[in-house]
């Protein structure tokens, strides 16, 4: 979209903070910082997953709504640029660059995929739509044709810890693996709750020959916290 374009159509469609209601974005600087985006991070590993970052809890209820509000009805695509510059803020607070900041010849971001019916319902992929923000700041590819899903399964949300693991196994496998071999990769997700869907994404992108694979989430959650009613 132009800027051109972008000028016209906030003047005829204005923005409203979804936070306070304040003309001019779907979320002002006075509610963004009530979101308390950590300027600390603690490593984090599991057995192909090396590390993940996280901007903020998802326990606030403004963020809760936010990502309601872009994964689900009214599908707000436009706030992939805010959710997106979380991230972004986080890793700006920390006292240290990430690691991969500082040498980044062999980094790709790719987003976790979502399922043909669900791209269809939703009209884009959230988590692709984050990344395409984060990948245009760290001036990096984000290859989006690499990692599949391969058929439908049910919404984590809906399931136990232990229903997520079955519910994603086997459920994704890596196509022209050649882009990603020897690589370092940004797996990028909305929510880090049990970890099942990017801990199985890993696992796959692992046995294709990546080097390692950083988990990157705009918040994580406490088992429950990511259900939401009437969706």
């Amino acid at each position: 979209m132009t800027k051109k374009i972008e000028n016209f159509l906030d003047l005829f469609f204005p923005k409203f903070c979804f936070g306070c209601q304040r003309e001019g974005s779907y979320l002002c600087q006075d509610c963004k910082a009530i979101l308390q985006i950590s300027g600390f991070h603690r490593k984090f590993q599991t057995e192909n997953l090396s590390d993940l970052y996280f901007a903020t809890e998802y326990k606030n209820p403004l963020i809760k709504n936010l990502i309601k509000l872009f994964k689900y009805e009214p599908f707000v695509k436009e706030l992939a640029k805010d959710l997106a510059s979380l991230i972004i803020d986080h890793f700006q607070l920390l006292e240290k660059n990430p690691p991969f900041l500082l040498s980044n010849s062999e980094l790709l971001l790719i987003p976790v995929p979502s399922e043909k019916r669900r791209l269809k319902w939703r009209g884009f992929n959230q988590a692709e739509e984050v990344g395409k923000e984060i990948a245009k700041f760290l001036k990096i590819p984000l290859f989006n044709d690499v990692l599949i899903k391969n058929r439908e399964t049910l919404a984590q949300v809906e399931l136990s810890e232990e229903e997520r693991k079955e519910n994603v196994k086997e459920v994704f496998s890596c196509q022209n693996p050649e882009k990603i071999q020897e690589k370092k990769i940004l797996l990028v997700d909305d929510v880090y709750t049990t970890g099942s869907t990017m801990k199985e994404c890993a696992r796959v992108l692992k046995k294709a020959g990546v080097k390692e694979v950083i988990g990157l989430v705009i918040a994580r959650a406490a088992p429950g916290q990511d259900q939401f009613k009437n969706v």
